[in-house]
């Protein structure tokens, strides 16, 4: 096969346009986290004197007057976690068919229309506060409603468009934006809150997601087949890749699936590593307020840093995936193997560390950064593994494994928010130490039942024998 150039070519253009359909996702989705700090009066949230004597206060005090005109809300602790999980209920609904849209209806229409809803959603979030705490939750589970069926559409699109050893890179690249979404809008949430008012979080964000839409639709297509642009060259490169990969047949081998230990390897390692990131995700800047009491403005900074360790860990690792598959033969399943061993002990060792660092912030920091930095390998490790063992239907594989990797979303802020009551560093290292035991334990699992073989369920024909 002669490999394509890479540059301006279609399915680089796609990886381009995936990425920062998923920066927007996930700044649509982490906004909440840090505006709600805002949207809150002080009082509501916890009884301050159990913060002050844990660690000083060290926040440099600054002149700029701090714009305050944004309502305050008075919703308790357990209400705030029911907000911040309510996303998450409405994400797992969408997963499945999500997966199984996307092999019918193919993830164009559906990665975009999941996307400008969620947009829309955003920029009604403030009139939902205003209306009540109900309408609120509601919104934001219609939000979830939207961001459900986006990975398993992307992951339906890519069975078409990536050739099997340019997976890891061009994967790496479209879910990289997510990452960077977050990196970009914890400290710009931050600032919006700080110098404007906390509606202009969802306002800003929401537009932007409406516009990308427009030219997510006008210049993209679900096959090699259908886009307007594609040098012929690029599309038998990549139809020709993919020809033994792909089955034929219209109905979906459920049983075969449900009954397949490599994808359960999957879904053990995806709710494990997702129990720590999600847990991370909600309530890092909770965290960094209470015990480590950094202002606002600081902790938008210090909140995006650990995200921008792991972005870039997502796009080195997609790129030395493919170099040790492609140029020093190692097997896939050697590599997925590795990555994803390295991208879940590494973060549970660092993050029980940082429960012990009392209140050297430095090392707090750094600790959690380098944590959450290491999970990057795991993209190119577990994530991208339904591409290898069933092609056709990776989005549907994406839609199981994120639903059970959406459980930790829901149940994992509201069991820490239970367990730090009184805001303690030892229930906080309670919570760290839960996180990185089943961490440890969806690592060993992985690393024992995964595959990195094309199913025989997975290709056209399977009942037949094939040798």
């Amino acid at each position: 096969l002669v490999s394509v150039p890479v540059c301006c070519s279609a399915r680089y253009n796609l990886a381009l346009l995936a990425f920062f359909g998923f920066f927007l996702l996930y700044a649509l989705r982490v906004n909440l986290s840090v505006a709600l700090v805002d949207m809150v009066e002080p009082n509501t949230s916890l009884v301050k004197n159990t913060t002050s004597n844990v660690c000083p206060e060290h926040s440099s005090t600054k002149n700029v007057p701090r714009n305050t005109t944004g309502v305050k809300y008075s919703w308790d602790a357990d209400t705030q976690g029911w907000i911040l999980g309510s996303f998450f209920y409405g994400y797992i609904i969408t997963q499945i068919p999500g997966g199984y849209l996307g092999s019918k209806i193919g993830g164009k229409l559906l990665l975009g229309f999941g996307i400008f809803g969620t947009s829309v959603f955003t920029l009604l979030t403030p009139l939902a506060a205003n209306l009540g705490v109900g309408y609120l939750i509601a919104v934001r589970a219609l939000e979830g409603l939207g961001e459900g069926v986006t990975f398993p559409a992307m992951h339906s699109m890519w069975s078409s468009w990536a050739p099997p050893l340019e997976r890891s890179k061009l994967l790496s690249i479209s879910y990289a934006g997510a990452q960077l979404g977050t990196v970009v809008s914890l400290p710009l949430s931050g600032l919006i809150c700080y110098y404007m008012n906390w509606v202009y979080v969802f306002y800003i964000f929401g537009a932007l997601g409406v516009v990308w839409f427009f030219f997510w639709m006008w210049l993209v297509s679900d096959t090699p087949e259908t886009h307007r642009n594609v040098s012929h060259a690029e599309k038998e490169y990549i139809l020709s890749s993919l020809k033994d990969q792909l089955s034929t047949q219209k109905s979906v081998p459920w049983r075969p699936i449900l009954e397949s230990l490599p994808l359960w390897a999957i879904v053990v390692a995806q709710f494990s590593y997702n129990w720590t990131f999600y847990t991370l995700l909600t309530l890092l800047p909770t965290y960094m307020k209470e015990i480590l009491r950094f202002d606002a403005e600081e902790n938008g900074f210090l909140s995006a840093l650990p995200y921008f360790g792991c972005w870039l860990c997502i796009i080195l690792s997609g790129q030395i995936a493919d170099y040790l598959r492609e140029k020093q033969n190692f097997s896939t399943v050697c590599v997925r193997k590795c990555f994803t061993l390295i991208g879940m002990i590494g973060p549970a060792l660092f993050l029980v560390a940082a429960g012990f660092t009392g209140c050297n912030y430095a090392l707090a920091v750094a600790f959690v950064t380098i944590s959450t930095t290491l999970g990057g390998f795991c993209t190119s490790g577990y994530s991208i593994n339904h591409l290898d063992i069933a092609p056709s239907y990776a989005g549907i594989l994406l839609g199981i494994t994120n639903s059970f990797g959406t459980i930790p979303g829901m149940v994992g802020p509201v069991i820490a928010k239970n367990l730090t009551h009184n805001n303690t560093v030892g229930e906080w290292q309670t919570v760290f130490y839960i996180a990185a035991s089943i961490n440890l334990f969806g690592a060993i699992f992985f690393a024992l039942f995964a595959s990195g073989e094309v199913q025989d369920w997975a290709v056209s024909g399977y009942h037949l024998h094939r040798n």
